[in-house]
């Protein structure tokens, strides 16, 4: 038997196979009719599909399954409210208010960009990160009036500012609010509230990004005035960057956004997301992956070194030396954030490996002045690969801490973080993501509290990192046509994740690769014979040591393609190796 990895420990859960009466004729009805085997029959009927309909329409998303804007809780407000501005005898000017963060600056390029066609009078506001903080900030709302702005459109903001649109009301400035963040006990007094998650909206989809919900506010309009929606679909490329970084699911409505925005990217991406996609050298179709880690954090590296104002520039830039110049600049900001992500989440993990107390602990709640707030949100994400719990990395700005939470699997952090809103001054967010204000007197209470609630609440399986299986592959079956069907799945994202399968009895063929001195590469068979395929495992190199040639070990992975050389070949994505039979 293999050697025991230092790799952390994870669990393996494998989905329970399709065995039912009802499941087993599904199965053949999907291979007889599609022609695929019964194992990728049975991998479609884990995500709900079993009938050739039903696959018809996840194979191939129709942009006429998007729901009707006006089911959208005061959407014929927001209309109207749009419309009264733009009267030819009114011509309010209308300002258009996001936050700083992917979801934001998308949204707000994307509306902004589309609204500017039909009216002049518009302009775009994106808040300081560090002079004002999350949200609709005073100064925003007190810049507004101040400028003759009389309308604004906030975006992915601006649910919980009761007060800001108070405040904004008495200066005779009107609030649209865009936002899918949680409502709180009080809605904003505005001309409309659009948020699916509020809870006497029945729109049928609640899971929308920022992006998402501007974008249904410019299908609203398109259809009021009847504009073909031809005009709107190449926008979609802006919300699937916000659905790809903003981490919501990949289903329903967001699987059709995110499936004609990839499109559009592929094909013909607007010229600043060109010039991104060219500075981060990629050369082959996008995935989401692609935008997750290699265009999310440029965008918003823009608005955690300097002012996110730089990112809308360049999604609205026109010419490509505009956009060439944008793109440089905001990938210059994205290496300084690199170093300091590196460089805190270093000090990090040592607060944390010096302190037993912190090192036993069911959550992870880390304080100084010093560390940069435009990084804190990925710092705590590196500390969780490490110590797998909820996290909180509060640092100082403005006289109070600022503070990002990350969650891990089946944990609601939002929830755990509400329970301790007596000592925050504001607060917002989702399951798995969130942020927060305090005084900095009240972060040894506020440590303390979380821990107790986070002790109380989380089960012990949730503190142990988790992979699931779909089907345990032999790698008999593992070929182009599978790897064809597999990809066709897509998009892949929360909810609809690329598929994972396990393979058992998996020997050495050769000696393992060590690959720039964190990577592995093995070449692998499954028994004593059979095909042989090369799997890579990044930041796999201490496994190297732990294979024995002729003993057998189980892997888990995903099937890709490797381009070299002008071949393509397909190997495997590892994702764990483990012992036979100790999963």
């Amino acid at each position: 038997m293999i050697a025991q990895s230092s790799l952390p420990v994870k669990r393996w859960i494998t989905k329970p196979f399709p065995n039912s009466v009802e499941q087993q004729g599904a199965i053949e009805t999907l291979t007889n009719s599609l022609g695929v085997s019964p194992f990728l029959a049975a991998l479609l009927i884990q995500r709900g599909v079993q009938t050739y309909e039903e696959a018809r329409m996840f194979f191939r998303p129709e942009i006429g399954h998007l729901h009707n804007p006006f089911e959208m809780k005061d959407m014929d407000r927001a209309i109207t409210r749009l419309q009264m501005a733009m009267l030819p005898e009114r011509q309010e000017k209308i300002l258009i208010y996001g936050d700083y963060d992917v979801d934001g600056t998308t949204s707000v390029a994307l509306v902004y960009g589309f609204l500017k066609n039909y009216h002049t009078a518009i302009d775009y506001y994106i808040p300081d990160r560090y002079k004002e903080g999350y949200g609709i900030s005073q100064q925003g709302v007190q810049w507004a009036a101040d400028n003759g702005f009389s309308l604004i459109i906030a975006l992915d903001c601006g649910i919980k500012s009761v007060e800001r649109v108070a405040e904004a009301k008495a200066l005779g400035v009107d609030f649209i609010i865009c936002d899918h963040h949680r409502p709180g006990d009080e809605l904003p007094d505005a001309a409309a509230v659009l948020d699916p998650k509020r809870e006497d909206c029945l729109y049928p989809y609640k899971e929308l990004s920022g992006c998402g919900v501007g974008f249904k506010l410019l299908h609203a309009f398109c259809l009021h005035k009847q504009i073909d929606l031809s005009q709107l679909y190449p926008c979609l490329d802006l919300v699937a960057v916000s659905i790809a970084s903003d981490i919501v699911p990949v289903t329903g409505e967001n699987r059709v956004l995110a499936y004609y925005g990839l499109k559009q990217i592929n094909s013909d991406p607007r010229t600043g997301l060109k010039a991104l996609i060219k500075i981060a050298g990629f050369s082959r179709e996008l995935d989401i992956t692609n935008l997750v880690f290699g265009l999310g954090p440029r965008i918003n590296a823009a608005g955690r070194i300097q002012h996110a104002k730089a990112a809308v520039q360049l999604l609205l830039a026109e010419s490509e030396e505009e956009a060439d110049e944008f793109a440089m600049a905001i990938n210059k900001h994205n290496n300084s954030r690199r170093e300091f992500d590196s460089t805190i989440t270093e000090q990090a993990l040592a607060m944390i490996r010096e302190n037993e107390l912190l090192t036993q602990a069911k959550s992870t709640v880390l304080f100084d002045a010093t560390w940069h707030k435009g990084v804190i949100g990925i710092v705590a994400s590196r500390c969780i690969e490490h110590f797998h719990r909820p996290t909180i990395i509060l640092t100082q700005s403005n006289d109070k801490a600022a503070g990002s939470a990350r969650s891990v699997p089946g944990f609601d952090v939002y929830e755990a973080i509400e329970e301790c809103s007596d000592l925050l001054e504001q607060f917002g967010g989702h399951t798995f993501a969130a942020g927060m204000t305090m005084s900095v007197s009240n972060i040894d209470a506020f440590r303390k509290k979380f821990e107790e609630v986070v002790s109380r609440t989380i089960k012990e399986e949730h503190l142990t990192p988790l992979i699931d299986i779909d089907l345990p592959l032999d790698f008999s079956e593992i070929s182009d046509k599978l790897y064809r069907i597999v990809r066709q799945m897509g998009p892949f994202g929360p909810h609809n994740l690329q598929p994972t399968f396990m393979t058992e009895d998996v020997y050495l063929v050769s000696e393992p690769i060590i690959m720039k001195e964190k990577h592995l590469k093995i070449n692998v068979r499954q028994g004593r014979s059979g095909q042989t395929l090369t799997a890579i495992g990044f930041g796999f190199a201490q496994v190297a040591d732990l294979l024995r040639p002729g003993q057998p070990f189980s892997i888990c992975y995903q099937v890709e393609q490797n381009h070299y050389n002008g071949n393509t070949t397909l190997q495997l994505m590892l994702k764990d190796v483990k012992p036979m039979h100790s999963r």
